[in-house]
C-alpha cells in the first residue's frame, strides 16, 4: 500500500509509515491546538516531495500565509505560483465559497496536476450551512464523494464539539473520513501546565497506533513524541 509522508515524524510514525496514497484525513481541534500549523506541515512536506499543492484559506490572506510559512523558516518562494497554490476564500459569503469549490476543484485539481489540497476553513462552516440534520448528511457525503474521486490527498480542518473533545462539531467528517487524528489540551488536575495531545482515532485500510501522544509545536516544526506518554 503506498503511502505519502505527512511531514511530522511522530506523526507518520502513528500512522504506520505516512498516509495512504489518495485518503482524506480530517484534523479536529479545538482553538489554539495548531491545526493550521499541522496543515502547513503538510502542504511544505509535499513541496519538498515534488508534488503540486493547493491551499484553500479562509482566515488568512495569500500574502499572510506566505509570511507564516517563511516565519516557520520554510523556504517558499521558490514554489510560489509553481507548485504551491494558496486560494482565499471569500468569507463574506461562505456558501458562494464552497460551491465554488465544489464546482472548480476537478478541473483545478487536473489542471494544476496537485497531489496534495488542504481546505483549511473548518469544514464544521460548510455543515453549519444546513439547518436540517439529513440535508447537512446528504451534502457532506456529496462533497466527500467528490473529492474521493480526484487523485488528491486532501487534509480538512474541523472545529471540535462543544461538549465532546473528541468529536467534530456535527460528529459527521469523522465518519466519512479516511482518516481522523485530534488534537486536545491535556490540562492537570494541579494545573501546573496544560499540555498539547495527539491521537489518531481511525485509519480505514491501515494499522495505527492507538495511543494518546504529547505534541508541541516550535517555530520550525511539530514536535510529535512518539515515544513519551501524556499520562
Amino acid at each position: 500500500m503506498e503511502r505519502i509522508p505527512f511531514g511530522i515524524k511522530g506523526l507518520d510514525e502513528m500512522f504506520g509509515g505516512g498516509l495512504v496514497r489518495k485518503s482524506i484525513c480530517s484534523l479536529i481541534g479545538t482553538y489554539g491546538t495548531g491545526k493550521t500549523t499541522f496543515a502547513l506541515q503538510f502542504i511544505y512536506e509535499g513541496l519538498r516531495q515534488g508534488e503540486k499543492v493547493i491551499y484553500f484559506s479562509l482566515e488568512e490572506r495569500e500574502d499572510r500565509i506566505y509570511d507564516i510559512m517563511a516565519d516557520r523558516r520554510f523556504r517558499v518562494d521558490k514554489y510560489r505560483d509553481e507548485s504551491l497554490f494558496v486560494i482565499k476564500l471569500d468569507p463574506t459569503d461562505f456558501n458562494l465559497s464552497i460551491n465554488s469549490i465544489k464546482k472548480d476543484l476537478p478541473e483545478l485539481i487536473t489542471t494544476i496536476g496537485a497531489t496534495r489540497v488542504v481546505i483549511d476553513p473548518p469544514i464544521s462552516l460548510f455543515e453549519g450551512l444546513y439547518d436540517d440534520p439529513s440535508e447537512r448528511r446528504r451534502e457532506m457525503f456529496y462533497f466527500i464523494e467528490l473529492l474521493r474521486d480526484l487523485n488528491a490527498n486532501f487534509l480538512l480542518t474541523s472545529e471540535t464539539s462543544t461538549t465532546d473533545s473528541y468529536a467534530s462539531k456535527y460528529g459527521l467528517i469523522e465518519y466519512l473520513s479516511d482518516t481522523v487524528v485530534v488534537l486536545r489540551y491535556i490540562r492537570p488536575e494541579d494545573f501546573t501546565e496544560v499540555h498539547m495531545s495527539i491521537e489518531v482515532v481511525k485509519m480505514r485500510r491501515s494499522n495505527h497506533s492507538r495511543e494518546i501522544k504529547p505534541y508541541e509545536i516550535l517555530q520550525d516544526r511539530v514536535n510529535v513524541y512518539n515515544e513519551a506518554s501524556v499520562f
